[in-house]
């Protein structure tokens, strides 16, 4: 009898809004609309440097923050990745597809590793000669950039992040990287690649906000030519990394290799 009398009050009470005609967008705000908006882009600030004067990829000593990708690698000249007539089969058939190795918790080479879940971190460390790039979301794994001039080894095992040297041109961090094996997809886009795979990344600190990403990609088994892609990141100050392990209260295990008796294991990476 309560909630029969509730259900009848409220109704009562809206009573009069629909009569007089009107419709439910009159009761939001008058700013409604412009609060629906995306907010302005943040003003231009210059990036951090060092002692030296060069641009920091990372926060400065005493702060915090990470990088968040958004969207996919696009062409930087507009056109279309140059796919093989095979590479483009397999491209629809991925996006048909859930089981991204990704979403298993696998490592994720190239620009996926840009579109972790949470962000990423760049972590510079002069006195070893090195650059840390570190994952929060998915595999919660870092990658290792050597900047001591060394040249990739001959006798590579192939891996997920392959095996990468930087150098700096101005204040472009460029990285060289070979030895991936063919366990990931390298971005959103499902786009394949083989062993053969050589990546040139040029990350460009525009401001202290935006990161430009550049890749260029270069898999004579893949793609009928060279072609670079490019896809921005923005900074998130006061963010650090925080512990994530991937396989804890998994719910997407159905997506992975199947349900009940129905198991499909030609999906299962080692």
């Amino acid at each position: 009898m309560v909630r029969l009398f509730l259900t009848v009050s409220l109704l009562t009470l809206a009573a009069p809004v629909w009569a007089s005609g009107q419709g439910l967008g009159t009761q939001f705000p008058e700013d409604f609309e412009a609060r629906r908006q995306e907010p302005p882009p943040p003003p231009f600030v210059e990036p951090p440097r060092n002692a030296e004067g060069r641009v920091l990829l990372g926060a400065p000593e005493g702060e915090t923050g990470l990088w968040v990708g958004g969207g996919g690698v696009t062409p930087v000249d507009g056109g279309e990745v140059p796919y093989q007539p095979w590479a483009r089969e397999l491209v629809t058939y991925r996006r048909a597809s859930p089981l991204e190795p990704h979403t298993r918790c696998k490592p994720s080479g190239g620009p996926r590793q840009w579109l972790t879940p949470y962000g990423a971190e760049i972590v510079e460390i002069p006195e070893l000669q090195r650059v840390y790039i570190f994952d929060i979301g998915g595999p919660h794994t870092f990658r290792t950039v050597y900047m001591d001039g060394r040249p990739h080894p001959d006798d590579l095992t192939p891996s997920y992040y392959g095996h990468s040297v930087g150098r700096w041109e101005g204040d472009t961090l460029v990285i060289d990287s070979v030895g991936y094996n063919e366990r990931f997809w390298m971005d959103r886009g499902r786009t394949p690649h083989t062993e053969d795979l050589h990546m040139v990344e040029r990350l460009t600190r525009t401001g202290l906000n935006d990161l430009t990403y550049e890749i260029t990609i270069d898999d004579p088994n893949v793609y009928t030519e060279t072609w670079t892609g490019r896809l921005n990141m923005r900074w998130l100050p006061d963010r650090e990394l925080f512990e994530y392990i991937c396989q804890d209260n998994n719910y997407a295990t159905d997506i992975m290799i199947g349900v009940q008796d129905d198991v499909d294991r030609l999906w299962i990476i080692p």
